[in-house]
């Protein structure tokens, strides 16, 4: 079955919207999923600091 123009226009217009949604939602996991690595980042690095001051305090204490 033949679309008229308008019709071929219409759903060039859906499929439009229905990718900027899907891409709206895509960066908002990327954006989502960033923030979350740069917290774990964060707190890792904070465990990091934790342990060395502990090493630190440890090997001055047993001297």
């Amino acid at each position: 079955m033949s679309q008229t123009p308008a019709e071929i226009e219409a759903d060039i217009v859906r499929q439009r919207e229905q990718l900027a949604t899907t891409v709206d939602l895509l960066q908002t996991r990327v954006k989502a999923t960033a923030i979350h690595q740069a917290k774990l980042a964060g707190v890792v690095a904070g465990a990091a600091v934790v342990v060395l001051l502990g090493v630190v305090v440890v090997r001055r204490v047993r001297r």
